[in-house]
């Protein structure tokens, strides 16, 4: 594609569509339309230079509108967060489908060339998820299929979704499955943080308070891998820019418990904590880690960057923005 055509990035106003954003001004593409439902003052990120719009892309005509005249279209629009917010915002989050589905409408009618969806790690079925040790998941472990309640389905439904208007319409779509995304300018408070940035603010506030302790959900043993978001960044534009056709992971393959990622973090702090268990807080599987066999197979690479160096950018960021709002607050 030549710099100057036009690329939609829905979903702008969030954590991962800000990045991106940010990215694609950085390699220099000069016509960019950033759209998210959010008023502007709680975007993530909000640059001057592309064009900014606030609408609800659960719409069909706002869907039309934001893909009009747009060469690629990347769908990072959803309604989410951290695991207690999809386990108590089910129906919300299923609503999500009509976002893509508007979406891959409107590619469809205004005839864009490339058309990129965010799923979720989400998607993989339960039964695979039981054992803090578990088997890195493969693609083809979503099916048969049984995902997690709300958010899961509504990303393996668009998944199909997408399938369907390749075969049937012609579209080029590429599904990438996101394994736990963090890094700087995301949510770290609220309800809708994920464990990365919640534990760098409860340790944060654990450090600033001089109460050196903090509670985590479940006994700490459940397993996860993370990926930072620059890695991210890398793997969205090549599966973009790749002949994958099939849903991908895009994930680290770097396993660690909830209490190695304390253990990380309280390193990069400088203090220890004494940690109070909640047994009754909303947990999500046992395990989950990224099986990269097929994205080494078909792009020659994987996500890299150590959980402990994205960490401690993340922690830095997140410390700042904390003291900011400590001074401001006094």
């Amino acid at each position: 594609m030549d710099k100057d055509d036009l690329i939609l990035v829905a979903g702008a106003g969030g954590f991962i569509g800000g990045h991106l954003v940010s990215d694609l001004i950085r390699l220099g593409h000069t016509r960019i339309r950033a759209v998210d439902s959010k008023p502007y003052d709680q975007w993530h990120q909000c640059f001057d230079e592309v064009e900014n719009i606030q609408a609800d892309l659960k719409n069909l005509d706002a869907c039309d509108r934001a893909c009009k005249d747009a060469y690629h279209v990347y769908n990072l629009a959803a309604d989410m967060g951290g695991m207690g917010f999809i386990e108590n915002n089910k129906a919300a989050c299923m609503l999500s489908v009509l976002i893509n589905s508007h979406l891959l409408l409107a590619s469809q009618k205004h005839e864009v060339n490339r058309y990129f969806f965010s799923s979720s790690a989400c998607v993989y079925a339960a039964e695979k998820q039981v054992s803090t040790d578990i088997c890195p998941l493969k693609e083809e472990d979503a099916y048969p299929a049984m995902p997690e309640d709300g958010y899961g389905w509504e990303k393996l439904f668009s998944e199909r979704m997408c399938r369907h208007f390749r075969e049937d319409y012609g579209l080029a779509t590429r599904i990438a499955r996101f394994h736990n995304v963090y890094g700087p300018h995301g949510t770290y408070d609220g309800g809708r943080e994920k464990a990365p940035a919640a534990l760098c603010r409860k340790i944060i506030e654990a450090k600033l308070s001089g109460r050196h302790e903090i509670d985590i959900w479940g006994d700490g043993e459940q397993t996860r891998s993370f990926m930072y978001i620059d890695d991210c960044l890398f793997g969205i534009k090549a599966i973009m820019d790749s002949d994958i056709i099939d849903p991908i992971n895009l994930g680290s393959s770097e396993l660690v418990s909830v209490n190695q990622l304390v253990t990380i973090i309280e390193e990069i702090a400088g203090i220890k904590v004494k940690r109070n268990y909640l047994l009754s807080a909303p947990l999500g599987v046992r395990g989950r880690n990224s099986d990269n066999t097929l994205i080494q197979q078909k792009l020659n690479w994987e996500p890299t960057i150590s959980l402990k160096k994205g960490l401690e950018k993340t922690y830095a960021w997140i410390y700042d923005q904390m003291l900011q709002q400590n001074l401001v607050s006094h």
